[in-house]
């Protein structure tokens, strides 16, 4: 797990290589909704693709995580299957809908039953590298589609923010998250001992941080086997702001994760600093990460990326192994039954 964290950059850069030899059908440049189909970790790579084209292009992008498609899904729809195994049923299910609907579909995978369908219907289809766990091959599940949406037009040149979100990990990684960088100057590891014995509650803006803070939770769960908790502002504040009461004896373990862009509406970074007064008045312990570069997508990644260093260094100081999955091995094995 560590190795592959040191060297997401390199994936990173790998993935866009990789989507920049694909040739999608010239049939498929006309299109007016983009929507992706996925389960757990194929599916947060369309989860920050959503985010990051939320204030950069016109068309609407769904993200759809079961086994039946809204009625929205249709031939003016380009159509993603996401899955990094090439076996999720779930996933599976709405390919084969997509299918009969004619969407425009393309097909991201590393294998599996999914590969096979794609290549039997002759559905265009891009293989990425096999032996990741799932949640670790984000590189490939955000940077692949991204560039293949350049490609058909959906979205402007992605050259500088990639080189610069590129730059900027590796920055990261060799200067404040390495293992090998001491806790007193490693943010994730000052991070990740305060977070020992505690539940984190993510806290963010609604803007291109919601999906991160999807993903802090998604490597909370697999990576440190640590439930956690998480809502957007400003949202949060017309309901969730009056629960951190009861039960009083959970609650003081909890612990809040705040984070921060300077894309936030200058509203809601009003109601981020009120939030914290309540919640500081209240005994409650209140961490900051904010986001560093100056591009939307550096700045995407940078708070991924120490998220991802922390989840590793909880594992760690949970004693337990950050890479098995057992339980959701084990619900898979009986689906089977």
């Amino acid at each position: 797990m560590l190795t592959l964290l040191e060297n997401f950059p390199e994936q990173c850069t790998d993935a866009l290589k990789l989507a920049s030899g694909f040739l999608p059908p010239n049939g498929y440049r006309n299109f007016k909704s983009i929507a992706f189909s996925g389960m757990g970790a194929s599916a947060i790579g369309a989860d920050l693709i959503r985010s990051f084209f939320l204030y950069k292009t016109s068309y609407p992008v769904s993200v759809i995580r079961n086994y039946r498609l809204p009625e929205s899904i249709n031939g003016d729809t380009l159509f993603f299957v996401c899955s990094y195994s090439g076996n999720t049923e779930e996933t599976i299910a709405s390919f084969e809908e997509a299918m009969k609907r004619k969407a425009k579909i393309i097909v991201i995978c590393s294998g599996g039953r999914i590969l096979e369908t794609a290549k039997r219907a002759k559905i265009p289809y891009l293989i990425i590298p096999k032996g990741y766990p799932p949640r670790q091959a984000l590189g490939y599940s955000f940077f692949s589609p991204l560039k293949i949406l350049e490609k058909l037009k959906a979205i402007g040149s992605i050259e500088g923010e990639s080189k610069e979100t590129v730059a900027l990990l590796k920055q990261l990684r060799d200067k404040k998250l390495s293992v090998r960088i001491g806790s007193k100057n490693n943010t994730a590891k000052k991070l990740a001992i305060e977070l020992k014995n505690s539940f984190p509650v993510i806290y963010g803006s609604c803007d291109y941080l919601d999906s991160i803070i999807t993903r802090w939770r998604g490597q909370l769960a697999e990576n440190s086997k640590t439930l956690s908790s998480s809502h957007v502002l400003p949202e949060m504040n017309h309901n969730e702001i009056v629960g951190w009461k009861f039960p009083r004896s959970t609650l003081k373990d909890f612990m809040v994760i705040m984070l921060r862009d300077s894309s936030e509406h200058k509203r809601v970074m009003k109601r981020i600093e009120i939030t914290k007064d309540l919640l500081k008045r209240g005994g409650f312990k209140v961490r900051e990460v904010f986001s560093e570069g100056k591009s939307p997508m550096a700045r995407m990644f940078s708070l991924i990326y120490v998220g991802d260093f922390v989840s590793f260094y909880l594992a760690i100081l949970n004693k337990v192994d950050p890479t098995p999955i057992e339980p959701i091995s084990y619900l898979k094995k009986k689906l089977l039954e």
